[in-house]
């Protein structure tokens, strides 16, 4: 047998729910790290007391008991293992792996033992169930009856708020009530913060940016308390995942970052980080709220009774003792600038990106930590607006997203041979080379898919089959020749300008191009508008036409639509767009060329259908009969014209006229008869010519 077994997928218990991670037993401890947060629990190998192997939900566990009473159980084991760690337990720890059955009667009527820090209710000695103490958060008491009541669990999908333990009234003569003795033991190992006692130190009105505002922090044995104006936060030591100080980058600043897990609450609103901003100028002289010797004793050398200096060394120690954690600074990474952090934005807030020795971290609005061994990939993409920049994405092993955007294009060698050296793997390498040489940023992905692009491609393919625009645009650009025209007449911006106007000064001269420009306009204005007539046919929606096909990407939005606002309740219209087009850039190749072969399909179907429908007469008729349709409007409106005029010197003015004016408008009236009639005769012979002549030149004489 070796020296270790190592197992993965091995699931732990933490607050009602199951995290994954990988467990080791080794010859001096037993040691679980978790895939989600990357905490490490270490159990040394003397201190085990009990281990038990039962069958549980997710297979076969084991629940290990410690001599200070603590209690861990693991779950994922398969039926095989027993052996195994059985015979290692025995050689490595002196200890039997004892067997142990669950009770499934289902019955609600046994005994609660409590055994440490557990409470376990039990039916013919077999356990029901167990409630580890330090999941409560509360104990409530009544008539013959114990509340309990638990921390909530941000990730189960179920949590259980709170059991109820019936207790019989006491029959034996010690006096004792059995529902406070019940209550009194839940409450002395429960995860229940009482402020007792005094503070080891308090520090007074310290800037917090996440959450917002000042607060005294007062530092007590087990827990730190945020006091502000309006929330109080009570964090146990025991939450706290990491601790970081990280220099700002104006050199002044300093960042001091407290990982949790679980977050803080406030509502709705969880904090996973707390942040506190330092000046590096701020000192303090610190006396902590103990004698030498009990500082002595607790903190084995690491803090001493009084100290003094700048205000985040101060707390970064005080806090380092309390927490029994290393606190991370940023490694040898050095950007453009001589900085230790970059420049950057993260959903359109501007913040500081610090590459470390093990991962990256976000300040601060939202903060985030990234570990490399949960980083799948990361990438760099050409800025959306500008190519002064850059933009740098990290994608994990969860498939979630991160896109730090606005990132100096200078910055991009640094931080390239930084992700470099620590060997993650880069989506877009080889791009480097043709950054440097100003070439411009490579895309966040080669194959990605412009859905716009392809959209106005494919309508400019189905305009080109539909009508003949492009050509009737290419005789229309022919219809002017300058060389037809005659040579003599001189334009202003010909080279023969010069000396048509020195020409100019005697008058006969004005009079010879004045007569030639007025010659000349007539025959551009004919031409021009005769040539432009095919342009009015392509305003001409015809709304019984088949529509034109939708691509592939379309088509899948339409048939996801749904299902994506279900999924994302309360998201926006631009943010449907946007989540759709990071889905289908995910999109596996099998299942786009299924939308693909749909897009195809409904493009042959339109080319068919168009083609029925211009074999009908679709299309051409519309445009003819809306053609005559204008031209028939406006020599009616010819018509109603000079009717009305007619009236209105016929019988428009009744009042008294004298003897010459009457005369003068007979003589009048005979004139505008002769006129009316030429008028007349005049729109007959343009009727005459709009039924020989095509509709489109009749539209641009009329103009």
């Amino acid at each position: 047998m070796g020296d270790t077994l190592e197992f993965n997928d091995i699931h732990q218990e933490s607050k009602g729910s199951w995290n994954d991670g990988r467990l080791k037993f080794s010859k001096q401890s037993v040691v679980y790290k978790s895939h989600k947060t990357g905490k490490v629990d270490s159990i040394p190998g003397p201190e085990l007391s009990e281990a038990q192997w039962r069958r549980v939900c997710l297979g076969h566990g084991i629940k290990l008991v410690t001599s200070t009473g603590h209690i861990y159980k693991y779950d994922g084991f398969k039926d095989t293992d027993f052996e195994k760690i059985s015979a290692f337990f025995k050689a490595n720890y002196k200890l039997e792996l004892a067997e142990k059955d669950m009770c499934v009667k289902g019955w609600n009527w046994g005994t609660a033992k409590f055994s440490g820090s557990l409470l376990s209710f039990e039916v013919s000695e077999s356990p029901v169930f167990e409630i580890p103490l330090s999941s409560v958060s509360q104990c409530a008491t009544g008539k013959n009856e114990v509340t309990v009541e638990f921390h909530q669990n941000d990730d189960a999908e179920v949590s259980l708020m709170e059991v109820r333990f019936y207790v019989p009234p006491n029959t034996g003569d010690d006096g004792t009530d059995p529902v406070e003795a019940f209550a009194q033991n839940v409450l002395s190992k429960a995860d229940v913060i009482q402020a007792t006692g005094d503070a080891v130190c308090i520090f007074k009105e310290l800037q917090c940016l996440t959450p917002r505002g000042r607060y005294d922090i007062r530092i007590y044995p087990s827990f730190l308390h945020l006091h502000g104006k309006t929330f109080d936060y009570k964090i146990p030591y025991t939450t706290v995942l990491r601790l970081f100080l990280l220099p700002h980058k104006d050199q002044r600043q300093m960042f001091f970052v407290i990982s949790l897990d679980p977050p803080i609450k406030q509502g709705q609103t969880r904090y996973h980080f707390l942040i506190l901003l330092f000046s590096k100028d701020e000192d303090l002289s610190l006396a902590l709220n103990m004698n030498e010797d009990e500082v002595e004793k607790r903190f084995e050398g690491k803090l001493s009774k009084n100290m003094s200096g700048p205000l985040y060394e101060i707390v970064s120690r005080v806090m380092k003792a309390l927490v029994n954690r290393k606190i991370t600074v940023p490694g040898n990474f050095q950007g453009h600038s001589g900085s230790q952090c970059i420049t950057c934005a993260y959903k359109a807030s501007s913040g500081l990106l610090y590459p470390l020795e093990r991962g990256f971290i976000y300040v601060h609005k939202p903060p985030v930590h990234l570990r490399f061994e949960e980083i799948s990939c990361v990438n760099f993409a050409r800025g959306t607006t500008t190519t002064r920049s850059f933009d740098f994405e990290i994608e994990t092993k969860q498939k979630n997203q991160f896109t730090f955007s606005n990132i100096e294009r200078e910055e991009y060698g640094k931080l390239f041979d930084f992700v470099n050296a620590k060997k993650l793997n880069i989506k877009n390498r080889g791009f480097k080379e043709g950054m440097k040489g100003g070439e411009g940023y490579s895309d966040s992905d080669e194959d990605q898919h412009d859905a716009y692009l392809e959209r106005m491609k494919q309508e400019g393919k189905i305009r080109e089959e539909g009508d003949g625009s492009d050509e009737s645009e290419g005789d229309s650009d022919e219809s002017f020749n300058p060389g037809e025209e005659d040579d003599d007449v001189p334009e202003e911006y010909d080279s023969n300008a010069s000396a048509s106007a020195s020409e100019g000064e005697d008058g006969d001269s004005e009079d010879e191009g004045q007569k030639k420009k007025v010659e000349k306009k007539p025959k551009k204005v004919v031409k021009e508008k005769k040539e432009r007539k095919p342009r009015k046919e392509k305003k001409v929606k015809d709304a019984a036409a088949p529509k034109r096909p939708m691509s592939a990407y379309m088509l899948w939005l339409n048939g996801n639509r749904e299902r994506i606002k279900s999924e994302n309740p309360g998201i926006s219209v631009t943010e449907i767009s946007k989540k759709a087009g990071e889905m289908w850039k995910q999109l596996g190749k099998d299942r786009k060329e299924e939308w693909d072969k749909k897009a195809e399909e409904a493009k042959k179907q339109y080319v068919k259908a168009m083609d029925e429908y211009k074999k009908s007469g679709g299309g051409g008729a519309a445009s003819v009969s809306k053609e005559k349709k204008k031209k028939g409007g406006k020599v009616e409106a010819k018509k109603k014209s000079v009717a009305e005029k007619e009236k209105r010197k016929e019988g428009g003015n009744e009042s008294f006229k004298s003897k010459e004016f009457i005369s003068s408008e007979e003589s009048s009236s005979e004139s505008d008869n002769d006129r009316s009639g030429k008028r007349k005769a005049s729109d007959d012979d343009d009727e005459e010519e709009a039924a020989s002549t095509p509709a489109s030149s009749e539209e641009s004489g009329s103009d």
